[in-house]
């Protein structure tokens, strides 16, 4: 049966309907999305351009900044832009593409964060086979296994919803097209879809996020037979990974896992792990990082000598 939709084009609500919060947001969310694409675009340049940072911890990070640039850029742009605006419409068509993309990467950066995880269990706890197992095409087929895993999560999601027919309203309540506030607008009953979801969605993260706390109390539980000094070493290359690990998953796991509703906390906690997280990753990674910071600074002064000649 073909689907009629009587519906091109939606309004969002945004985040706030008051013209001067929608003015100080503004003000705020530039920076912050600039801040994203630069301090994750100069971890990407400083990785490959510096030898000392070519270890599989290191290129991991180089694809989550990317993926973290690409997925903040799948609903900031249009975010920012809307609040300059009476009216925040989006197309039907464009609904879809950013539903594909947010989930694409969304789920591309979860898969990137157990495989982190897993490099640094391998790291620690099996450190003289580390290099063997953890060998280049080893950590390429991670990286692209993590990026058709987003890609088979994504085409899941959006089979569920482009199906859906949608013949009004069509007041998205919410700063960007999302699966839960699309669904209240479809001229059928969605609770179907709303299971696939749940399991796509929530029930993946939430799996992934307990083989990241597993693998992670077997590092600690390896731990207690090394020395202080090694326990702290480990330790502080695994502190900045947790960090983001709670930072991305708790947001998530609390949206996704449970009915969906308007309220402005959701909303607030939207803005959390679409806008705030991605902005605070390269921090993390840099000030816990004295190799990373040291590339960067060696990088700076090779860019500052070849200014001079």
């Amino acid at each position: 049966m073909a689907v009629t939709n009587n519906v091109t084009q939606f309004i969002l609500t945004g985040l706030f309907q008051d013209r001067k919060a929608q003015r100080v947001s503004f003000v705020v969310f530039l920076p912050v999305y600039m801040a994203t694409i630069l301090g994750n675009g100069l971890i990407i340049l400083t990785i490959n351009n510096s030898k000392s940072l070519s270890s599989p911890m290191y290129f991991f990070l180089s694809h989550l900044s990317l993926v973290e640039i690409c997925y903040s850029s799948t609903v900031v742009p249009k975010f920012i832009s809307g609040l300059l605006v009476e009216n925040k419409t989006i197309s039907l068509d464009g609904c879809m593409t950013q539903i594909f993309f947010f989930h694409f990467f969304g789920i591309t950066e979860v898969l990137l964060l157990t495989v982190m995880a897993y490099d640094r269990y391998v790291a620690i706890c099996k450190p003289l086979h580390y290099m063997t197992i953890m060998s280049r095409p080893v950590c390429q087929m991670l990286v692209l296994s993590s990026w058709l895993g987003g890609l088979f999560h994504s085409m899941i999601q959006i089979l569920t919803t482009v199906h859906l027919p949608f013949c009004g309203p069509h007041v998205i309540d919410h700063y960007f097209c999302d699966l839960h506030p699309l669904f209240k607008l479809a001229c059928t009953d969605t609770f179907v879809e709303g299971i696939i979801v749940l399991t796509n969605s929530g029930l993946s993260s939430t799996i992934s996020f307990v083989v990241l706390i597993s693998s992670y109390v077997v590092i600690l539980i390896h731990l207690r037979n090394q020395s202080a000094e090694g326990r702290r070493k480990a330790l502080s290359t695994c502190a900045s990974h947790i960090t983001v690990v709670l930072l991305f998953f708790g947001p998530a796991i609390f949206l996704y896992m449970r009915p969906s509703s308007t309220f402005i906390e959701d909303k607030l906690v939207s803005v959390f792990y679409t806008m705030v997280t991605p902005m605070l990753n390269p921090i993390i990674y840099t000030l816990r990082n004295a190799e990373v910071k040291n590339a960067m600074k060696s990088l700076w002064r090779k860019k500052l000598n070849l200014g001079r000649e």
